[in-house]
């Protein structure tokens, strides 16, 4: 299993905690590592780690509200503890990482085989999937729009 694989799951699991505590903002990722953490786990693992899991936490409005868009029938209070904190991780990496949209998502569902159940992983894959469809659709008139001040811009200059 690859570094950052093992990183999301240990974040998955940070807020896992977070959220049974219902602790939020505040939850300690040092407490994690100090009770649960590996003594093998590099530096570079903990590092991204806890980068998505403190994100996470401080963008959880905003991730919700995009979860919700797609969790069409499911309130996300309903939703089982572990694949609610999996679709917040993978929309953080949406919304705030570089990773690709596409190893973002088969990453959340392999960690979902890991820790839930197959329903959960199509659930998941079907929210994912949709939100995914909706950020491309927000960036494509950025570009349309930019390509249009360009040919007016070139139209101009040719007059």
């Amino acid at each position: 299993m690859g570094t950052r694989r093992k990183a999301r799951e240990c974040a998955l699991q940070m807020l896992f905690a977070a959220d049974i505590s219902k602790s939020g903002e505040s939850f300690s990722t040092e407490d994690y590592w100090n009770e649960l953490g590996e003594p093998a786990f590099d530096e570079q693992m903990r590092y991204f780690a806890d980068k998505l899991t403190k994100g996470t936490l401080q963008r959880i409005e905003i991730i919700d509200d995009r979860i919700r868009t797609r969790a069409e029938h499911w309130r996300i209070e309903r939703m089982a503890i572990v694949d609610r904190n999996i679709l917040r991780l993978a929309v953080f990496e949406f919304l705030f990482e570089e990773t690709p949209a596409t190893v973002v998502i088969n990453e959340a569902l392999e960690i979902a085989r890991r820790f839930s159940t197959f329903e959960a992983t199509q659930f998941i894959n079907g929210i994912l999937d949709a939100i995914k469809h909706d950020l491309e659709r927000e960036k494509k008139p950025n570009k349309d729009s930019n390509q249009d001040n360009l040919n007016e811009k070139t139209q101009a200059s040719s007059r």
